[in-house]
């Protein structure tokens, strides 16, 4: 993936036999960024850009109907596709504590004693957003990004600080 490209979204499965693809969301503002007419550049590039044609929420579930794509086969083969926008498109809220994927990704993290635990590799969007620490012990960790466990976040320094529960950092 290019550097100066953000991720907002990855093409998951077809839905339905029409072009209907399931959209692995990766923005906050999925339905203004997924809008009808709107359209969005992809890595690989040679995939799109893709125009949407239609959005609709199904079970909590993102489905898109992008032009072109008519049937369940053409959808498959987009399937894995990251959907990305330049950093220019990404409108900035003025919130200190509203970071992007490509910010917290690569980040140190450690314990507020100072234990250095090891580097984010990840972030998942599920209901709650979650880091995707790997371990320095080779391990994997999962960690909730909310202020209580996450209190500090210096991406100028490149790290965070994560208050740890008991039982949060043991192996998983």
């Amino acid at each position: 993936m290019m550097k100066d490209q953000l991720v907002v979204g990855r093409i998951g499965r077809p839905h339905g036999i029409r072009g209907e693809i399931t959209i692995d969301v990766r923005t906050d503002e999925p339905d203004a960024r997924f809008a009808p007419g709107s359209e969005i550049a992809t890595d690989p590039a040679e995939a799109g850009p893709l125009t949407v044609e239609r959005a609709r929420w199904h079970s909590g579930r993102l489905l898109l109907a992008f032009a072109g794509v008519t049937d369940r086969t053409a959808a498959e083969e987009l399937r894995g596709t990251w959907l990305v926008v330049a950093p220019d498109d990404i409108i900035d809220t003025g919130d200190p504590d509203d970071f992007h994927d490509s910010q917290l990704v690569g980040l140190s993290a450690v314990t507020t004693s100072g234990d250095e635990i090891g580097k984010v590799t990840e972030i998942r969007h599920f209901g709650q957003d979650l880091l995707v620490i790997g371990r320095n012990d080779g391990g994997e960790s999962l960690v909730p990004f909310v202020a209580a466990l996450v209190p500090e976040v210096d991406v100028a320094a490149g790290r965070l600080v994560i208050d740890p529960p008991a039982g949060l950092l043991d192996d998983q």
